[in-house]
């Protein structure tokens, strides 16, 4: 069985597209791995672009136009990239551009108020996924189904918690414990933190057994879409948790 909490990845996702591949054109992890270097490049270059925009103009106003098309232009695209795998070759790029706007623009806003923290957050955040991609090979995480159903419970209370925090500020309640940076704010990024880790761990599981069952390989696409949308939002939780260890200084 194939769980992950990423919703991009879930029970069944490579091994139900197996019927739309033919011999010698499968997925592979190395075809996977290139696809991801691909669209981490997508990112950068839509980054480079609201990041020294803002440091050009000083204001936040001049890229929030931006950052707010990367947010629903990568929402939308990453709905139809899960609805329509086999255009994944063509979405999986359109989201990771969208999301760079998203980057670029909160990074340069984050760095303008903490120097030197960007940098920090992009090597804790690769540092991350090398450490959770060693302790994958090695064994020394093993993504059993006891595993698996515990990450995606955690991942589902934390998606929770913040929706209910951003209804709950339409009617002028502040979750101050989540967003600040007292001992409970640095403690629930910390956990948030932790578990965006170890949905790395089910990502490469569903990766490789996706390459094992052999999914088509336009898969590759979508395994490298998955993987970005769970180390995107590890870096904004990075971001958010390094933020708060400068402020509560």
């Amino acid at each position: 069985m194939m769980r992950s909490a990423n919703p991009s990845l879930t029970q069944g996702t490579f091994s139900s597209m197996r019927q739309y591949a033919s011999a010698g054109n499968v997925m592979t992890i190395g075809g996977t791995v290139v696809k991801t270097l691909i669209l981490l490049l997508c990112v950068l270059v839509t980054a480079g672009f609201t990041w020294n925009l803002y440091f050009q103009t000083g204001n936040a106003q001049s890229v929030t136009p931006w950052l707010f098309l990367g947010v629903f232009g990568g929402l939308i695209s990453a709905v139809v990239t899960i609805y329509k795998k086999e255009w994944a070759g063509i979405t999986a790029p359109i989201y990771a551009l969208f999301q760079g706007l998203f980057i670029g623009g909160i990074s340069s806003i984050f760095e303008a108020q903490y120097p030197g923290l960007v940098f920090q957050a992009v090597s804790l955040t690769f540092g991350t996924l090398a450490v959770m991609l060693f302790a994958y090979e090695s064994g020394l995480i093993k993504a059993t189904e006891k595993f698996k159903l515990g990450v995606v419970a955690a991942t589902g209370a934390v998606a929770l918690v913040y929706f209910v925090s951003i209804i709950f500020s339409f009617f002028g309640v502040n979750f101050g414990f989540i967003y600040g940076s007292g001992i409970a704010g640095i403690g629930f990024s910390l956990i948030v933190v932790g578990i965006a880790a170890l949905n790395l761990i089910l990502d490469f599981d569903v990766i490789e057994k996706g390459a094992a069952a052999g999914a088509p390989k336009f898969m590759e696409w979508y395994g490298a879409f998955a993987l970005m949308v769970t180390l995107i939002w590890l870096y904004i939780e990075m971001l958010r948790l390094l933020s708060k260890l400068r402020s509560s200084r």
